[in-house]
């Protein structure tokens, strides 16, 4: 389930964000291709990510005021299988834009692995990091 857009912000610059995003993330190390373009060898993005990418633009929906300054961001990454690499970095990407300006403010991360082989999905909060033990409990009761 992902929050509506009226869920995501109760205020002022303390906020919370909770989503929750369906699908399995590619690892954003080992989602690369070498393709050529124009005779040119290029690294592009596998076909899994850029479906995922996709798959996330239609489902993260877009704050008013995106989250700014230093964030701490918790998350569970379910995956259908043991095999894929435990890796946000596609994720932390993907919102950038969306809820906060630049995943460079991303200061503290907690980052678990999941098993859902029927509903691979991910369960994340981001906020302000001076909430960091209000986000990952918050992350914790959740899943």
């Amino acid at each position: 389930m992902v929050a509506d857009q009226a869920d995501l912000r109760k205020g002022c610059d303390k906020d919370i964000i909770t989503l929750t995003i369906k699908g399995e993330p590619a690892s954003k190390a080992n989602s690369r291709r070498l393709v050529l373009i124009g005779g040119k060898p290029r690294f592009i993005k596998s076909k899994k990510a850029l479906a995922y990418a996709k798959a996330f633009e239609l489902q993260c929906p877009v704050v008013d005021n995106l989250l700014e300054g230093d964030l701490a961001i918790a998350m569970k990454i379910y995956y259908k299988t043991r095999r894929p690499d435990l890796d946000e970095s596609l994720i932390l990407d993907l919102l950038q834009g969306k809820i906060y300006k630049n995943d460079r403010s991303i200061k503290l991360k907690y980052v678990l692995h999941g098993l859902d082989k029927e509903e691979p999905r991910t369960v994340l909060i981001v906020g302000p990091v001076e909430n960091k033990d209000e986000i990952i409990s918050s992350l914790i009761k959740l899943v």
